[in-house]
């Protein structure tokens, strides 16, 4: 445990923003999720695509996620997804 006063409220901050982040991340792996299940259903997943870029979006936004590394990551799901519905 951190001694120091200004040591504590680092600890502090580092754990209110580990929440934030959790809660980010979650928000876009689990629309993530609901994306592939659906494509492999052979649902319709145009609204719930948006919803995946939205909450990537959002997280680099927020400075979880990288820019590019969001980018990357709905690249691979539209090509799964384009990949899927064409068959």
């Amino acid at each position: 445990m951190p001694n120091l006063r200004n040591a504590k409220k680092a600890l502090r901050q580092s754990k209110k923003r580990a929440l934030k982040n959790k809660t980010v991340k979650d928000a876009y792996r689990t629309a993530t999720k609901t994306v592939k299940k659906a494509v492999a259903a052979g649902e319709s997943v145009t609204e719930k695509v948006q919803l995946v870029q939205k909450k990537l979006d959002k997280a680099a936004k927020v400075g979880v996620l990288n820019k590019k590394t969001a980018a990357r990551k709905l690249s691979r799901l539209m090509k799964q997804v384009h990949k899927n519905t064409k068959k």
